[in-house]
């Protein structure tokens, strides 16, 4: 009797996962503008979805590829497409993916939607963002961690704009409040350097960390002044 093949253990979801992801970047790279890896960029859309990961050079690649293939389109891939898009601000991904989109397509209702939420962020106007977004949760919802990677975004915009920030401020940038809110200030308190001042309720102040923005002192150009031996030799030729 021969001996018996030893088992092999099955893949950890992890790993199929990392092996996905591998065969999709080789199908874009190897074969962006072939219509036959279509399926395979929709499911990696889904996948994205559902791990919580995000591929931007893919999701292009599919969205080029809609172009030449109109009929084969599909609103809710484009859909999650946009919304793993704005997830990825302040990056430009949004506008980079709407640009691939045909403008009959972006006239259907949930893509303007999307479009006006873009435009509330880029503007900072969170507290009409998080409005819009309660009406429109069947979009957003379908995408985990969304909120999450919203409320990170607001929080890198006050920090480029606050040195501190009134509670009540952060309160309607990132759509908290009460035990909601205070954990969230003790996590950023422990995590991200957040100094809390005296005081409770609305008017309480949040110490955000200094950078380059909130404190333009910190910046130092090296370059941008000009040399004395340079101004002396200007002088003369100007006389």
């Amino acid at each position: 009797m021969g001996r018996e093949a030893p088992q092999q253990t099955p893949p950890s979801p992890q790993q199929q996962q990392q092996q996905v992801s591998f065969t999709v970047e080789q199908l874009v790279a190897v074969n962006p503008y072939n219509p036959d890896i279509l399926p395979d960029l929709e499911s990696y859309v889904n996948e994205q979805v559902s791990s919580q990961t995000y591929s931007l050079d893919a999701n292009l690649c599919l969205l080029r590829l809609y172009q030449f293939e109109p009929e084969r389109m599909s609103t809710q891939i484009v859909a999650r497409i946009l919304v793993k898009a704005l997830m990825a601000m302040p990056a430009p991904d949004f506008s980079l993916c709407l640009f691939l989109i045909p403008e009959r397509v972006q006239m259907e209702e949930q893509f303007k939607t999307l479009i006006v939420l873009s435009h509330y962020l880029e503007t900072g106007r969170f507290s009409q963002f998080w409005d819009e977004a309660s009406k429109n949760r069947h979009i957003l919802e379908a995408v985990p961690g969304f909120e999450q990677a919203v409320q990170a975004y607001a929080v890198h915009v006050l920090s480029l704009t606050y040195q501190k920030v009134p509670r009540s401020v952060l309160a309607e940038a990132i759509n908290l409040e009460g035990i909601s809110l205070d954990k969230f200030l003790e996590h950023h308190v422990a995590n991200s350097g957040w100094v809390l001042e005296k005081g409770h309720g609305k008017g309480q102040l949040i110490v955000l960390p200094r950078n380059e923005f909130n404190h333009p002192e910190l910046k130092k150009s090296t370059d941008g002044g000009i040399p004395l031996d340079h101004v002396a030799r200007i002088f003369p030729i100007l006389g």
